[in-house]
């Protein structure tokens, strides 16, 4: 039997049970816009034009905060449906076992240990979805640009839909590079278990990631901390999920800088460096992830078994 799981689960459970979750936004608008600029401003060459121009690169801007403003009390279904798609809380989605890649069965497999998936979060399950509409529609961008009687104003819809789904998909791939949105710990530590003496109070998750970045971080200090563009190549969902965890590891370094109040006013240079290089992090990832869209949508279409 898979005791240590178990134990793990148990723990989760009861925190899952006993703590209700606050409204968090990952990195604020400016992080977001920021995230989503850069991404779109150092897309490969072979990428199509339209998505980048300075016309796309500030409409994909914009749209970065855009499921941040899905959160309002004015629309009440549509935020309780889509707030747990901004964050995956790994040690409880760890202790169902590894992630299935389909939504459904990761809630299926939720609901069999009793958990409720909303209380765990479905960040790589969305971030999937609309890297598929995304990577559908230049599908349907080539063939319309290829088909020389297509109608003009179709061609147009497309690319404008294209660039509303690289502008959507950045706002969850610029989540999936702040730390606190990977785990329990999200806005104060929760566990028990607390060694280090980090937070418990509420404030540390706004406190990073839209007061000090709207203080302190320029799109200037992000840009030299971005990866060269590359195509991923495996399993996207794979790829993703790696992404996400090797965000986790860098929990602890956000509680150790708030903890010694280096998210206060301007920071020291480490804690602004750290900073930009998670939102460098991000826009890398979102570049990448547009552009691996784009050359996967020259490949053909599966055969139905």
């Amino acid at each position: 039997m898979r005791t240590e799981p178990l134990r793990r689960l148990a723990a989760c459970t009861l925190i899952l049970t006993s703590f209700t979750p606050l409204s968090s936004f990952g990195w604020g608008s400016d992080g977001h816009r920021m995230i989503n600029r850069l991404a779109a401003t150092t897309l490969p060459a072979d990428v199509p034009a339209f998505l980048r121009t300075d016309t796309a690169a500030a409409e994909i801007e914009y749209l970065g905060p855009e499921p941040d403003r899905w959160r309002s009390r004015a629309e009440p279904e549509l935020s309780a449906a889509q707030a747990p798609e901004h964050f995956l809380d790994l040690e409880p989605a760890d202790a169902l076992g590894p992630l299935p890649r389909n939504r459904l069965d990761f809630e299926a497999l939720a609901f069999a240990h009793g958990q409720r998936p909303e209380k765990i979060g479905l960040q790589p399950w969305e971030t999937l979805e609309v890297w598929q509409r995304l990577k559908a529609d230049l599908r349907e961008y080539r063939r319309l640009s290829a088909d020389k009687t297509a109608n003009q104003n179709d061609l147009h819809a497309v690319e404008e839909a294209a660039i509303f789904y690289a502008g959507w998909l950045g706002h969850y791939v610029g989540d999936g590079s702040q730390p606190l949105h990977t785990t329990i710990n999200y806005d104060g530590w929760t566990l028990k278990d607390n060694p280090n003496g980090y937070t418990t109070a509420h404030g540390i998750h706004s406190r990073f990631e839209t007061q000090f970045v709207s203080a302190n971080i320029k799109a200037a200090d992000v840009a030299p901390k971005m990866t060269e563009p590359k195509a991923i190549t495996g399993d996207v969902f794979d790829s993703y999920v790696a992404y996400l965890r090797h965000t986790a590891t860098m929990i602890d370094t956000v509680y150790s800088f708030d903890k010694a109040g280096a998210f206060d006013n301007a920071g020291t240079s480490e804690s602004r460096a750290f900073t930009a290089e998670r939102i460098a992090a991000g826009a890398s990832e979102l570049r990448d992830l547009i552009y691996t869209a784009w050359l996967e949508s020259a490949k053909p279409v599966p055969e139905r078994n």
